[in-house]
């Protein structure tokens, strides 16, 4: 049921006919990125497209308030950037690193090159985009519908996904306060309350920053998208 509210592309890459996949390990060129570095930023214009490699990225815009209103979470084994290539736009959004990060990039030159010559990779990249944009919709929708409360819960359910390993009981979501409250569409003072109320009520632990779900069934109830 999360996935009405997550996407992600990690499959293109193990999708790929060989040729195509082995052509863009080789001209992936890979960065390392500081917590907290900037990628790209809105309004700018792209020079190619990433591949996150390992770590995680926030994609977010500023609304009218100045705050950011973070939109997804990239996992490792993702592409991101292309959209805004795809389109011939500039960025509509910015990426930030929210840890330590290996970051690929692909030059326009090389992938315009490789969308002209792998119809796969141009139908695999379609299929991500279409995905997104009906997720962004899902993700809209329920921050100018639900509660805080049942935003709280569904964002700590979205990046529960996100942050497990495997089938691993101890996953541990690692993300700071005003990141997840800027996910939820509130403040760092009310998010604290949520939480502390989750905390009560058994569905979470916390220690520092860490984040662990004790309770998935109750959360899926109080985040109300059954």
């Amino acid at each position: 049921m999360i996935t009405k509210f997550t996407f992600n592309s990690q499959y293109i890459l193990s999708e790929l006919p060989s040729y195509d996949r082995d052509f863009l390990k080789n001209i992936m060129v890979d960065k390392t990125y500081r917590k907290n570095e900037p990628i790209f930023t809105e309004g700018t214009l792209p020079a190619g497209i990433f591949y996150l490699q390992s770590g995680k990225v926030k994609k977010y815009k500023i609304d009218n308030d100045g705050r950011e209103q973070i939109i997804y979470i990239y996992n490792a084994g993702e592409f991101f950037g292309y959209s805004s290539v795809l389109s011939e736009n500039t960025y509509g959004d910015t990426a930030v690193t929210i840890e330590k990060s290996i970051i690929a990039f692909i030059a326009l030159k090389d992938f315009n090159e490789i969308i002209k010559d792998s119809s796969s990779f141009s139908r695999l990249l379609l299929k991500s985009l279409s995905h997104e944009f009906s997720v962004l919709a899902n993700l809209m929708a329920v921050l100018s519908q639900r509660t805080v409360r049942e935003r709280v819960a569904l964002n700590l359910l979205i990046l529960h996904d996100k942050y497990k390993v495997d089938d691993s009981a101890n996953t541990y979501i690692m993300l700071s306060r005003s990141d997840l409250a800027n996910m939820a569409g509130t403040v760092v003072e009310t998010l604290a309350r949520v939480l502390h109320d989750f905390k009560h009520d058994k569905l979470i632990s916390t220690d520092g920053r860490k984040i662990q779900l004790l309770n998935i069934e109750r959360l899926i109830r109080v985040a109300n998208f059954y």
